[in-house]
């Protein structure tokens, strides 16, 4: 990392000033936060007890502190180092309290950081806001969408921390989506559907995984399993008496049960116990009072369902930055939290940090012997680069297509459109051999099994329905046992005649791609580079194996890969399978070029921030073993860059006057990064509606001493890569590579793909 001590940031592309969702953490000059160890004798157990007999003793710790029940931070020194305090209990037991200072902490300590997080949830909850998960939600402002029978609860993600030149708070909007009926209407309404003999296990396959909300403490838990012996008129301990969960209900929330034969949910606390104390057994929970979250999948496929949510919950730039501003300003304007705050020394700033920003030069698309410029703004190329012959098109001369008889019409029509499209794109066709077959699994299964062959190139199946078992019983088939590249299209894409060029079209790209064909390029000046996707998967129907795909580069246009997918058992380094993939990678581009590439760039997805210790003392000395292994002095220039999407930060440029999203290629180096880190953020696609999502980079490990500018340009040109979109893409083309590969291993084969299709893009 020598060659970034002076300077992280890059200097290409045009200037452009940005607003981004943070703001700055204003806190007293030389503030100090002072730590104590806290000891009691004799010892109390009760974590509530200590800190009342704790707090007994206002005149001599004052009114501004925090206490876990072991270690009290306050704001001020105390007299001595060790301070002697006594209480007395309700029973009269007089206790003595050892206040112990054990630390000093400046405002940029970790400790210091995290303590500045508890203060501002408690901030938080004096806005009446209700935690869920990690999140705050606000109850009293829900938006109705009744005509689903959906409430959205408006919300906000926070977190404190240490940015380039000042700590500072990042702050999005979240929400939260209910359903307005509870877990005993879902279980009426399959009983109805599956009556009483399949009922058990319909509904166990049903609700096992879901996450629900109970009102009446504002929880969230998962259901792992339901109690079918348990009712509410079951008892309990509760301290020495036994207590029905109706009366519990009753007494303590004020709730009438109406059904007292529903079974209950169970679901296992993660919490631990106190110190030394068993775990807390499972929370057994009542389905008449359990709200379910979230969405289910045929929710998500609902046009309208996700049309009407998101008028709520995609905002543009200017909504988002308007509901920022207004929760920072309740923050100033509640009395109580500015009272909480100031006696900590602490507030914020009330307007967004601006931040200086660069958005690069759009990149040339290069296709066969032609070169073309894309407007970045538009959705994608595909118009630019209609009628243009590809890189590399093979000939499809011995290929199959599967068919029900009610689709016969529509499989002729594709047929003749593909022909007709293919041509322009300088991809040879033959006519395929059409093969009908009835609507039943296991005559799919037969018709493939009996019809595909060694020779056979490709299989293009028409399917009725977007049954997911359909699809995967010929990704099993033709990934696992009979590796040959296959195309599945639902008879619906088709039924659009006016769209089918366009259709076709894409499908002829893929069916191309995933024969090993390459589409488009664009330049890449560093040689003999290797550049490496790695994504992880984790898949609950194999018991929660994780999935670990990698895919690597073959060529110096980046236009053919290597793809090798491992199934790791739980537990186990996602690293550890993925050194062989990796050293197969190396012979595959060995084979491909006669020599071994000179520089390795590793891009990492699925990596949190708690994770990145793990990648850098772990993950980078297994890659170098490996590199290693292939010879004593072969030691390729390596970069590891750690890729993540899922972040809060968000960035808005002032275009035409008013807030709008940064246009793609924007790059932020400065101010928002990590001092501690080698990392930026990059804007790369255009987006319609909403807010864009930019993507956070982290070169953990770096031998290569590329320029920060070399590196943010490499990256934003690999977005340009994929072959499933004719546009720019979130991440680099390898890593989203890897994401489909893991995904249809973990959602659809759930065994190790068949290594004769490691060279081909047989997954997209």
């Amino acid at each position: 990392m020598e060659h970034v001590k002076e300077s992280k940031t890059g200097v290409s592309g045009s200037p452009i000033e940005l607003r981004a969702n943070f703001f700055r953490i204003l806190s007293r000059p030389q503030w100090v936060l002072y730590q104590y160890h806290v000891d009691f004798n004799p010892p109390m157990e009760s974590r509530r007890l200590r800190s009342a007999l704790l707090f007994q003793h206002e005149e001599t710790l004052g009114t501004a502190r925090t206490f876990d029940g072991a270690i009290l931070f306050l704001p001020i020194r105390l007299h001595n180092t060790e301070t002697v305090l006594h209480s007395e209990t309700r029973h009269g037991e007089k206790v003595q309290i050892t206040v112990t200072l054990t630390n000093e902490l400046p405002p940029t300590s970790p400790v210091c950081l995290q303590f500045y997080n508890i203060i501002f949830r408690r901030v938080l909850r004096m806005l009446n806001m209700q935690q869920i998960g990690r999140h705050y939600y606000n109850p009293n402002d829900p938006l109705n969408i009744p005509q689903h029978r959906l409430t959205i609860w408006p919300g906000f993600t926070t977190t404190i921390l240490q940015y380039e030149s000042s700590i500072m708070l990042c702050t999005d909007v979240s929400h939260k989506v209910l359903r307005s009926e509870t877990v005993l209407s879902l279980m009426s309404s399959l009983r109805q559907q599956c009556g009483d003999e399949r009922f058990a296990e319909v509904c166990t396959k049903e609700l096992v995984g879901l996450i629900v909300l109970t009102k009446y403490n504002n929880k969230t838990y998962r259901i792992d399993d339901i109690a079918w012996d348990h009712t509410p008129n079951n008892t309990f301990k509760r301290g020495d008496t036994e207590i029905s969960f109706r009366n519990y209900y009753k007494t303590q929330y004020g709730l009438d049960i109406t059904d007292g034969n529903q079974a209950l949910l169970i679901s296992y606390v993660r919490k631990r116990g106190p110190a030394g104390a068993p775990p807390p057994g499972p929370a057994l929970l009542v389905p008449e009072l359990c709200y379910l979250t979230g969405l289910t999948d045929k929710m998500h496929s609902d046009f309208s369902i996700m049309r009407d949510l998101s008028s709520h919950t995609r905002l543009t730039p200017e909504q988002r930055e308007s509901r920022l501003s207004r929760f920072i300003n309740s923050i100033h304007k509640n009395a109580e939290a500015q009272a909480e705050l100031n006696t900590w020394g602490l507030n914020s700033d009330n307007k967004l940090v601006t931040v200086k920003a660069r958005v690069l030069p759009a990149e040339r698309i290069v296709q066969g012997q032609r070169t073309f410029e894309y407007n970045p703004w538009a959705a994608d190329w595909s118009k630019e680069m209609r009628g243009l012959p590809l890189i590399r098109s093979l000939p499809l001369e011995n290929w199959l297509m599967f068919y029900t008889r009610r689709n016969g019409d529509m499989a002729q029509s594709l047929l003749q459109t593909l022909g007709r499209v293919s041509q322009p794109l300088g991809i040879r066709m033959q006519r395929a051999v059409m093969i009908e077959y009835e609507d039943r699994q296991d005559s799919l299964l037969r018709a493939l099994q009996h019809n595909v062959g060694p020779g056979t190139q490709m299989v293009v199946v028409i399917l009725p329905t977007n049954r997911k078992d359909k699809y995967d019983c010929v990704k099993k088939y033709l990934c696992v046992e009979c590796p040959t590249p296959s195309q599945c299209v639902v008879a619906r894409t088709l039924s659009r005649p006016q769209a089918l060029m366009t259709i076709a079209t894409k499908i002829a790209l893929q069916m191309n791609c995933k024969m090993g064909g390459e589409l488009w390029s664009v330049e890449i000046p560093l040689k003999h580079l290797m550049i490496v996707g790695i994504d992880c998967y984790h898949d609950t129907a194999a018991g929660k194996r994780s999935i670990g795909a990698l895919v690597a580069s073959l060529n110096q246009g980046m236009s053919r890969w290597f793809s090798r997918c491992v199934l790791q058992d739980r537990g186990q380094e996602i690293m550890d399978g993925l050194k062989v993939a990796l050293q197969d990678a190396l012979k595959a581009w060995l084979k491909y070029n006669n020599s071994l590439p000179a520089r390795i760039i590793m891009y990492r997805d699925g990596v949190g921030d708690g994770m990145l210790q793990t990648v850098v003392s772990y993950e980078v000395p297994q890659i170098m073993e490996c590199l290693r292994a292939l010879g004593h002095d072969y030691m390729p220039k390596l970069s590891v860059v750690v890729v993540k999407k899922r972040i809060s930060s968000r960035f808005f440029g002032r275009i035409d006057g008013k807030l709008a999203n940064p246009p793609p290629g924007t790059v932020i180096d400065t101010e928002v990064t990590r001092p501690e880190w080698y990392d930026f953020f990059i804007v790369s696609q255009a987006v319609r509606l909403g807010s864009v999502a930019p993507t956070h980079y982290n070169v953990v490990y770096d031998s290569n001493g590329l320029k920060p500018d070399h590196m943010q340009r490499l990256t934003y040109k690999l977005c340009h890569m994929y072959y499933n979109w004719q546009g720019i893409i979130r991440v680099p083309a390898p890593c989203q590579y890897a994401h489909k590969l893991a995904f249809l291993v973990g959602q659809s084969i759930h065994r190790s793909p068949n290594m004769n299709l490691d060279d081909f893009l047989y997954y997209l």
